[in-house]
């Protein structure tokens, strides 16, 4: 198993324990009957907005396509939209709170910039280009700060870039 993956069982069961305890904790504030109706009405709305987040996705990705946009941003909307819809459908309260956070829409757009952050880091340049468009550079001014140059015969040395030949 890869090192990334070697907390994921401790995770996930440290998920669990927290999402019985705030079970607990509410069936013990309003009932244990209502705390049970409240995790299926959760469910419930979660299913239905799943469905309805599906087909959101999938008409603004076709739209993007369609007018010649990258898709990338829908994309990234429509991952984050999922997700909270799929955490709302999953029985537990904690999730299903998660889930409602990622369908708030500020909440929604701040996580769906992380997507897109993250998934232009693990693709190519040119492939994160195809995706979310052109990408904005920030300009500093003033006096450039003095870095470190790395050795010509290291690979990491190399910058992926892209060239574009004005009028073609």
């Amino acid at each position: 198993m890869g090192r990334r993956w070697r907390f994921v069982p401790l995770a996930a069961l440290a998920g669990l324990l927290a999402e019985l305890a705030v079970f607990v904790l509410v069936g013990r504030t309003i009932g244990f009957g209502s705390a049970v109706l409240l995790v299926f009405a959760a469910s419930l709305v979660g299913l239905l907005l799943l469905r309805r987040e599906g087909m959101r996705a999938w008409r603004g990705f076709r739209a993007a396509v369609d007018s010649g946009q990258p898709p990338g941003r829908q994309l990234t909307d429509a991952l984050v939209g999922l997700f909270g819809a799929v955490l709302l459908a999953a029985p537990g309260l904690l999730s299903g709170a998660v889930g409602v956070l990622l369908l708030v829409p500020p909440l929604r757009r701040l996580a769906g910039g992380g997507v897109q952050r993250s998934a232009e880091r693990r693709v190519s340049s040119m492939v994160a280009g195809d995706l979310f468009g052109p990408r904005r550079v920030r300009v500093y001014r003033g006096e450039p700060q003095p870095t470190p140059r790395p050795e010509p015969a290291d690979p990491a040395a190399a910058i992926e870039g892209e060239i574009v030949e004005p009028g073609r």
